[in-house]
């Protein structure tokens, strides 16, 4: 029997990102778990809108998207634990200029760099909606079509109600695999 656990934001876990944004001539980098894709061609990121970086990134209208894996987590937790505001984060990470304006995570094995659409206010939080101006992708990662596999690029996983990082698994099958298996069955 299931039990009402109340109002509980169930949708957990999402991919672990580090954002990027230029702060003059240096970049500025804050960890983020909440991101999302509200259609096929944007991607939201959202930030608690106190946060240093969010003017940074209105400032510039682009920001990286910078998926974390294992390797590079403890450096990625820190971005996350120290304002901008209060300290520079430039000399985390080694960077490259994406060709839109936005740093680039050397050792990321994939990045969007995004061109923001529009900011959509929701409570203590801005929504920054994004268009994908480039994709850099480590080839290491990519599959025999040049498509990134995350089974290749193991995302960290960040799950809300514990405050854990997760990683993720392997893969238990094709999209709609299912479904086609049931038909042929039905038609023999």
């Amino acid at each position: 029997m299931k039990k009402n656990i109340g109002q509980v934001s169930a949708l957990y876990p999402v991919p672990v990102v580090v954002v990027g944004a230029m702060n003059g001539d240096e970049p500025t980098w804050t960890l983020v778990a909440h991101t999302g894709i509200p259609s096929h061609d944007r991607l939201m990121v959202s930030l608690a809108a106190p946060h240093f970086i969010n003017g940074k990134i209105k400032e510039a209208g682009v920001l990286s998207i910078n998926v974390v894996d294992e390797s590079w987590l403890a450096q990625a937790d820190y971005c996350g634990s120290v304002s901008g505001a209060r300290q520079s984060k430039a000399e985390v990470f080694s960077w490259t200029p994406g060709e839109a304006g936005a740093p680039i995570i050397d050792c990321a094995k994939l990045t969007m760099e995004c061109r923001v659409e529009d900011i959509y206010a929701c409570g203590n939080f801005e929504n920054f909606i994004c268009s994908v101006a480039n994709t850099y992708a480590d080839e290491s990662v990519l599959n025999e079509k040049g498509k990134p596999d995350f089974c290749k690029i193991a995302p960290v996983l960040f799950e809300m109600p514990s405050y854990t990082y997760l990683s993720t698994g392997e893969k238990i099958a094709d999209c709609l695999s299912f479904a086609r298996a049931q038909k042929a069955e039905q038609a023999e």
